[in-house]
């Protein structure tokens, strides 16, 4: 594992303003402090400690997403990179539909299975609830 100095982190986390930037998960209600994670892996997928590859990220999505960088899509059966929190906007492939994260492109449906980012009961509940109380 790589690494990044405390400025670093502290610069991440805040440009992610309180959020995992793959799941949306607030910080506020996450079981861990949030992680800092290599969106392209450096020693698996030659990535790089540039803030530019770093993006913020709860327990789950970051212990689930490991170092894979892509993944087979279930509905074109085509090689999907992951959701990159740098180069895309999470609205362009994502939409959360009665607490679930649903994938609206490749990327999207790709992001989810391998993040398994509906795989908890409680994660779901715990996004209905912030939606109804306007804290989503």
């Amino acid at each position: 594992m790589t690494r990044v100095s405390p400025q670093i982190r502290h610069a991440v986390l805040d440009r992610a303003n309180g959020r995992c930037e793959y799941c949306r998960r607030p910080l506020r209600y996450g079981i861990s402090r949030f992680h800092v994670d290599h969106i392209i892996p450096v020693e698996r997928h030659l990535g790089s400690n540039d803030i530019g590859n770093l993006a913020c990220a709860c327990i789950n999505c970051n212990s689930s997403k490991s170092s894979d960088i892509a993944s087979y899509d279930a509905d074109t059966r085509l090689l999907t990179p992951l959701y990159h929190p740098r180069l895309q906007q999470w609205n362009d492939h994502f939409v959360l539909v009665d607490g679930l994260i649903t994938g609206i492109t490749a990327i999207g449906r790709v992001t989810i299975r391998i993040l398994q980012m509906n795989a908890s009961q409680y994660d779901i509940e715990l996004r209905q609830y912030l939606v109804e109380l306007g804290l989503w």
